[in-house]
């Protein structure tokens, strides 16, 4: 076999680095075993295995030195949990009680950031580790030998976290490349789909559509939420260099991309209507689709670190674009002259068309810039906003700002504490064989919400139930101890693999691992019974929980999320009509109000796809949510077409007018969201300064507003926002009656 070359070389490098974590368990559980081996300490597997496998739970993407701090609270963490579980564990009234508390405040401190609710969570499961090692060294006598069970746990964890820094030392860029090349993959797709919505066909369920688009818009904005942090991880407060600059300049890219990619113009179904005959509205759905690709195809150049080209393709497609939009116009224009109906309609919404196509043609300029070596399209001000608690101070405010019975994390903290205790009485009042399984799957099958805990019990019980299966069979086939070890790490490697995207094979995939450790000890097969009756037990009781025990139905939290995305609504807004008098600048306050808008609206719009996975009888208006989130996504589609065309204008009577509506419009957002959070909606003729905001958009139909192509964009576009506020308005007003007539529909 020929040498590799260079290049085939760093290529299956980045591969093997792609797959990290996986490649991180496998090292880890790889070498522990091959030690235990060579050591004569095949006992020492399992808690060896379960530390390691805690300590990976406990990964958040860092950079090295963050993780290096983050692996020392995590081991610390874990060795005050461990030896207070050993401690206690004689002591019923005592372990419980230590348990309960310890559940609610470190599910408590997942409020700080997502690093400490990883932590958190991770060190919670190595309490019940510990449990199980301390309930089988009674089990077999060997209680006398303290602290040898914590130390294993401990000693794994550490293992892991060695592989996990230098992981992370040698491949400080690998997370952000992986980032990029999901969000640009997630993007095209958005794009691509956006491009749908351009076909000249009449009775095309646009809400339909629009509601698949806000589900995908929550994809986007996750992924961009995930990219930012990843890459802030990194740098900090610090100019970026090398190839982390180029990477926070794709990021800048992908953020202008989704906004002009959501924006729209105008309705679609009245330029479906108008446009019906003509080719137009295809050469704008073809100019999208292939920038969608584009998106894809960058994605790739990312994951191979290959230059981008981002062809020529859409580049003829926009010249013809504008060749049919000159075509069009000088129809448009021969049926003004022969005064025919509805050619002033026409030739209006034409101006759309041309405002998209500037738009489009903007979008593709984007995506040129990616090719470029720093890839900042022309920015100067690239600042990223740090979300993470600024000290202590601001920690500790965090979680006492979800110290109320109004907060979800502080219900779901209080429901596993509870869950925890109820399981901990049926295990001693039945004192089933391996009993603590119970309290493991509760604390692995309790979700914050309703929807994701049925879906994991059913996930859960499946996935062991085929784990005892595949074990007992391949106990049969393959009695030699070094194959189950092997096994035992690739079921380690497979669960790490799908934890997140497959959660019924992880679970089958953990238990298998679990019987190859215990076989290495004694006879798994006496786990096989005990395992699947304490797994359906504990997913009982996690589901009985969720449903009864403090409850948090989405349907119950609509009001206060449907207010959020108002408020990120006007804020956007507000940022936006300053630029149309200071001129286009992509500074921070003005992505981080975009960011806050996008975020509130994907809450939203996850709240509500929620909202129907949960019972019925507590969801009975949910197709009033239903609309109002479509009416919410489109608002923002609108206002993302009133800032992707932001540039100054020169101050005239026709701007007064207009900035006074979008003032209008702001103070009417804010009015309604308040009205939303009160549980009172204030009338059209009620609300703060919306008499005169329409007004002015009315004189500036009057004075001719249409002159200047950007003015006519602005104008448009408040208009059709206007038209959002008032449905809105209607839906907020019916979501707050008692519940009647309206009938639940499902999301498509």
């Amino acid at each position: 076999m020929p040498p590799l070359s260079p290049d085939a070389l760093r290529q299956r490098l980045r591969s093997f680095a792609s797959r990290a974590q996986p490649v991180r368990i496998l090292l880890t559980l790889g070498s522990l075993m091959a030690l235990c081996g060579a050591t004569g300490h095949p006992d020492a597997v399992i808690p060896l295995f379960l530390g390691a496998i805690a300590s990976a739970l406990a990964e958040t993407d860092d950079s090295w030195r963050g993780r290096l701090r983050a692996q020392l609270v995590t081991l610390a963490c874990f060795g005050a949990i461990a030896f207070a579980v050993e401690a206690a564990f004689g002591l019923p009234v005592v372990f419980i009680t230590g348990l309960a508390l310890a559940a609610f405040a470190l599910t408590m401190l997942g409020a700080v950031e997502a690093r400490y609710k990883a932590i958190a969570y991770a060190t919670l499961i190595l309490a019940m580790y510990a449990t199980l090692g301390t309930e089988s060294m009674v089990a077999h006598g060997d209680s006398a030998v303290r602290g040898r069970e914590p130390l294993l746990l401990l000693a794994g964890a550490a293992w892991y976290g060695v592989f996990s820094v230098l992981w992370c030392a040698v491949f400080p860029a690998q997370p952000v490349q992986a980032r990029l090349v999901s969000l640009f993959t997630v993007l095209g797709n958005f794009v691509r789909f956006k491009a749908s919505l351009f076909e000249p066909l009449r009775g095309i369920d646009i809400e339909r559509k629009r509601l698949a688009l806000a589900q995908l818009n929550a994809e986007v904005v996750t992924e961009l939420n995930a990219a930012k942090e990843s890459i802030f991880r990194r740098i900090g407060a610090r100019a970026p260099t090398g190839r982390l600059s180029r990477y926070r300049g794709l990021y800048l890219i992908a953020q202008d991309v989704h906004e002009r990619a959501s924006s729209s113009h105008d309705d679609y179904n009245a330029l479906a209507d108008a446009f019906f005959h003509s080719d137009l509205l295809y050469r704008c759905q073809r100019v999208l689709g292939l920038q969608g690709l584009a998106c894809q195809r960058l994605a790739d150049s990312i994951a191979r670190r290959e230059p981008f080209d981002s062809g020529t393709e859409t580049v003829q497609a926009l010249a013809d674009l504008r060749s049919a939009i000159e075509h069009e116009r000088g129809q448009a224009a021969h049926a003004q002259t022969q005064t025919q109906a509805g050619a002033p309609e026409r030739f209006a919404l034409l101006a759309s068309v041309e405002a998209l196509a500037r738009n489009l043609a903007l979008l593709d300029g984007q995506l040129v810039g990616a090719s470029q070596p720093s890839a900042r399209a022309g920015r100067t001000e690239m600042g990223l906003f740090d979300r993470s608690p600024r000290s202590w101070r601001d920690a500790v405010e965090r979680v006492r700002r979800q110290l109320t019975p109004r907060s979800p994390l502080f219900r779901h903290a209080l429901r596993l504490s509870i869950a925890l205790v109820v399981g901990y009485g049926v295990m001693q009042l039945i004192h089933p064989a391996q009993g603590y399984w119970i309290l493991l799957t509760t604390l692995f099958v309790c979700q914050q919400s309703y929807g994701d805990t049925i879906a994991r019990m059913g996930q859960r019980i499946t996935g062991t139930a085929l784990g005892v299966v595949a074990g007992w069979a391949l106990l049969q086939l393959f009695p030699q101890p070094l194959v189950q070890s092997v096994i035992a790490v690739a079921a380690g490697v497979v669960f790490f693999a799908t934890r997140t995207t497959r959660y019924l094979l992880a679970t089958a995939s953990m238990t298998l691992l679990v019987l190859m450790c215990f076989n290495q000890v004694g006879d798994s097969g006496v786990l096989l019974v005990p395992r699947l009756v304490d797994t359906a037990i504990g997913s009982v009781i996690a589901g009985l929980a969720v449903l009864l025990v403090l409850p948090h139905w989405q349907a119950r939290r609509i009001n206060e999320l449907a207010a959020a995305a108002l408020r990120g609504h006007a804020g956007y807004l507000r940022q936006i009509v300053a630029q149309y008098r200071s001129g286009a600048r992509d500074h921070l306050d003005y992505r981080l109000a975009r960011r806050n808008d996008h975020n509130a609206d994907a809450a939203l719009s996850t709240a509500v796809s929620d909202m129907f996975r949960e019972p019925g009888y507590v969801r009975p208006r949910a197709g009033v949510a239903l609309r109002f989130l479509i009416r919410s996504h489109t608002l923002l589609s609108y206002l993302s077409a009133l800032g992707a065309h932001r540039a100054a204008l020169p101050d005239s009577a026709q701007m007064a007018v207009l900035r006074t509506a979008a003032e209008g419009a702001i103070a009417a957002l804010e009015a309604l969201a308040a009205g939303l959070e009160q549980g009172e909606v204030a009338a059209p003729a009620d609300a703060a300064g919306e008499v005169s905001a329409r007004a002015a958009l009315v004189q500036a139909i009057a004075d001719g507003a249409g002159s200047d192509p950007q003015a006519r964009t602005f104008h448009t576009e408040l208009g059709l926002i206007w038209l959002q506020i008032d449905a809105l308005r209607t839906h907020a007003s019916e979501w707050l009656q008692p519940p009647g007539s309206d009938t639940p529909t499902a999301p498509a």
